[in-house]
């Protein structure tokens, strides 16, 4: 066997060690995410057993999920009152680009995402996209804030030629791990590997959901190659 053809299971990969994850849906009873603060502290304890260094909370906020600044706060402060460890914890949003995020972006009460507090994760419906997306982007980075979409290669209606514009527009790319080991579908898993290759990929994040689904994920394998694109 070639030994970039060779599979290691994601757990042993050395991916997670000092790895910082941008994408997280562990703040519990927020979102369809994690429920409770036992089910939260679970993760972070195997986060610690994997060696992650940092994780950005990312709950939803969005017509269906109007998740407000100072609610998602409080429950940001009773998991850190909670959580004793050593990882980093960050709170900020993934913000669906509707109504209710442009009301708020021009509120300005907004969660960023980012030591500097100058990116925001945001994303689209998965089939299509909302009227005037170029729009929302630029009056996005004209707030003063980079836009990073999240999990780009799960949008069916995106293809190469979209993520160039975008890139190209000054949008950054948030990569769904569970995308290059396959959980997604194959077509998910081509589009991960494209934007890998093509280098456009800025953050990574797990997009976690649950403790369970989790564990089933990190038991996957990668190949060495992937393993090696994913180390930038």
């Amino acid at each position: 066997m070639w030994p970039f053809r060779k599979r290691i299971p994601l757990k042993d990969s050395g991916i997670f060690e000092g790895f910082t994850d941008w994408h997280s849906h562990i703040l519990p009873g927020v979102d369809d995410g994690v429920q409770t603060i036992e089910e939260a502290l679970e993760i972070l304890c195997l986060y610690e057993e994997l060696g992650v260094k940092s994780v950005w909370l990312t709950p939803h906020i969005m017509e269906d999920i109007p998740n407000t600044t100072a609610h998602l706060r409080e429950r940001y402060a009773e998991l850190q009152a909670a959580y004793t460890g050593l990882i980093n914890l960050h709170l900020a949003a993934e913000n669906m680009l509707d109504n209710l995020f442009e009301e708020r972006l021009e509120k300005n009460d907004l969660l960023p995402l980012g030591e500097n507090g100058d990116h925001l994760l945001v994303e689209t419906s998965y089939f299509t996209p909302p009227m005037g997306l170029s729009n929302i982007l630029l009056r996005t980075k004209a707030k003063g804030y980079y836009p990073v979409l999240a999990h780009p290669e799960r949008y069916v209606y995106m293809g190469e030629s979209d993520y160039r514009r975008l890139k190209d527009m000054g949008v950054k790319f948030q990569l769904n791990l569970p995308s290059i080991a396959g959980m997604y579908g194959n077509r998910i898993k081509k589009k991960a590997m494209l934007l890998l290759k093509e280098k456009a990929i800025t953050h990574i994040g797990t997009d976690i959901h649950s403790y369970n689904i989790f564990q089933k994920f990190i038991c996957t394998s990668i190949t060495r190659n992937v393993q090696k694109l994913l180390n930038f």
